[in-house]
């Protein structure tokens, strides 16, 4: 009986050590995969802010094709190129034509004429872009009240 016994608290013992070292395996691949997926999301961070500080950059360019299409009508085809580049990225323009209500969220108004209960826009002096629909640069507008 006293073998027994002691078989059986060696079995106890080994059926707790077992135990012990089924939590520490499971608490490290959650670790792993924790640690696997905040590395994933920091990647993912980090490409979004280097085509973001890309994107920043070439905005200058991009205006300057919008003057030169604008001053050259042969050019025009070019536009329509330009636009579904920029929308491939995540950039599409904000909409400030003629007549289109002001707002303050996506418009950055410069110069104001008359009053009036409702503010439009009158004139685009340079326009505005969302990326991935977040407001990177407001337009820059005249606005008048109507």
């Amino acid at each position: 009986m006293k073998k027994d016994t002691k078989v059986n608290a060696e079995l106890e013992k080994i059926e707790a050590e077992k135990a012990e070292l089924l939590n520490d395996l499971q608490r490290t691949r959650a670790d792993f995969e924790n640690y696997r997926k905040q590395i994933d999301a920091q990647k993912e961070n980090e490409k979004k802010a280097v085509k973001l500080a890309t994107i920043i950059k070439f905005l200058p360019l991009v205006d300057d094709f919008d003057r030169a299409i604008a001053t050259y009508p042969e050019l025009a085809p070019l536009a329509k190129t330009l636009e579904k580049s920029l929308k491939e990225l995540g950039l599409t323009k904000i909409s400030s034509d003629v007549d289109t209500e002001f707002n303050p969220d996506l418009h950055e108004a410069v110069m104001t004429e008359g009053e009036g209960e409702t503010q439009v826009i009158s004139e685009t002096l340079r326009p505005g872009y969302l990326y991935e629909g977040e407001v990177l640069r407001p337009a820059m507008v005249k606005v008048i009240g109507k």
